[in-house]
């Protein structure tokens, strides 16, 4: 009578462990797309991501480097003061009111054969706005210029 007990409880810890390893295993294919990581330009000239890797790109948009092409796609550089990255929108949305140069973004895409596919862009929704994770990015390669100063 122990030992049926004591098999049932085997059983039942097993069937618990094996659950939990596939509540994990189906949690993190689920955010296997929706974890977007923020990198700044001189984070991916050191390490490129993979091609396949959908990720956030940030900095500002360098002076004289927007170019429109057919329809709402466009072309610009984000920099972050030390290196710059070449930048295709191909999204279908046009190009948000506030994307302007000198100002910062945030593109989410891929980083393909030395140039940025970006599939959304984040723009300062307001005139002093600047996302925090390019300011972080500026004030390390110390070009960050504080606008209410």
């Amino acid at each position: 009578m122990k030992s049926l007990k004591k098999r049932r409880r085997v059983q039942v810890v097993v069937a618990a462990a094996l659950a939990l390893v596939i509540a994990v295993a189906l949690i993190g294919y689920g955010f296997r797309d929706g974890i977007n990581l923020y990198r700044s330009p001189s984070q991916v000239s050191e390490l490129a991501p993979p091609p396949d890797e959908y990720f956030q790109l940030g900095g500002l948009v360098k002076d004289g480097s927007i170019e429109d092409r057919d329809g709402v796609r466009f072309d610009f550089v984000i920099t972050d003061g030390l290196v710059e990255i070449p930048v295709s929108y191909t999204g279908d949305d046009p190009r948000p009111d506030l994307f302007k140069e000198g100002q910062g973004t945030i593109a989410k895409g891929y980083y393909r054969d030395g140039r940025f596919e970006a599939r959304d862009l984040l723009a300062k929704h307001d005139e002093s706005y600047m996302p925090r994770e390019v300011v972080d990015t500026l004030k390390e390669s110390g070009v960050y210029e504080d606008p209410n100063s």
